[in-house]
């Protein structure tokens, strides 16, 4: 196997990770931000409380585009196995 050939799909497979990952921790970090700068200002500190909608909003998400997530990772492993021969001498 070239090295060339590891770094492309080493950088190929890091980027799919960064792609599918990305909506769920944006959605996740823009609640728990919306929830946190609530609870700052109206000074409630449950811990708790942040947990159940950030849950529910990564959920949503998962469940909406859990469809166009599944669809990458399937066309990457796809692409990957049908790489195989050609990267193993």
């Amino acid at each position: 196997m070239d090295p060339a050939d590891l770094a492309r799909l080493s950088a190929e497979t890091l980027y799919l990770v960064l792609l599918v990952s990305a909506p769920a921790l944006l959605v996740s970090l823009v609640v728990g931000f919306g929830i946190g700068l609530l609870q700052a200002v109206t000074q409630v500190q449950e811990q708790t409380l942040s947990f159940v909608p950030k849950l529910v909003a990564v959920g949503l998400v998962l469940a909406l585009g859990g469809g166009w997530m599944g669809a990458q990772l399937l066309r990457f492993t796809e692409t990957l196995w049908s790489a195989i021969p050609d990267l193993v001498p």
